[in-house]
């Protein structure tokens, strides 16, 4: 081979590689486009979760909305027959929610607590009476819970906060003996600590 011909294919070695430098750097710039797009959607979604699952209370007082429901044990209840009582109304989606019924499990476990504190709880779920049964049945749940249609979780505002749209979020309202209605908690992670729930009743009872 002449030496023209071997500067030539130098060159044009050379050339080869300087292209090849180019597109390995444009694809490495591009993957890491790719992975910033990615962690930034990643931070974006998981900024919007925490902010959409963070509680929100209010302790605007009301006359509490009198109501008359059916419980899981055939029991006709009325706002007005706890009157004399503190009443802690939790609503939830209930059958199908794990957490929710885990929920009312743990704050059976306060009940001596909650007696000594004259509370009663009443959980309200729009669950059929076989479905929510089955759900307390799985998890040692004895408390009868009250059956609404929907009119009452409406008339507590809680209607279509959870994570569906026909169904009550993640509530607790509490209404005291003269059966004024005195604080209202939603928490869209669906759990509240009973311990917590206790000291936000108190606050509000003592104040």
């Amino acid at each position: 081979m002449s030496h023209k011909a071997a500067d030539k294919s130098r060159a044009e070695r050379a050339q080869a590689a300087a292209a090849e430098n180019v597109q390995r750097r444009r694809r490495k710039q591009l993957r890491w486009g790719a992975m910033f797009t990615i962690a930034a959607v990643l931070v974006a979604v998981v900024t919007a979760m925490m902010l959409t699952s963070r509680p929100t209370t209010s302790e605007a007082t009301r006359t509490a909305p009198d109501f008359t429901l059916t419980d899981t044990a055939g029991v006709t209840h009325t706002l007005a027959d706890h009157r004399g009582e503190n009443v802690v109304l939790y609503f939830s989606e209930g059958a199908g929610c794990q957490s929710c019924i885990v929920q009312m499990s743990e704050l059976e476990k306060k009940a001596s607590e909650l007696a000594e504190a004259n509370i009663t709880v009443l959980p309200i779920v729009m669950n059929t009476r076989d479905q929510i049964l089955r759900n307390m049945k799985t998890n040692g749940v004895t408390t009868p819970f009250l059956l609404d249609d929907g009119t009452v979780s409406q008339a507590y505002g809680t209607l279509g906060n959870g994570m569906h749209a026909g169904l009550p979020g993640h509530s607790f309202v509490l209404i005291d003996a003269e059966g004024q209605q005195r604080w209202y908690g939603e928490y869209p992670s669906m759990w509240l600590d009973p311990g917590e729930l206790l000291d936000e009743i108190r606050d509000r009872l003592d104040a």
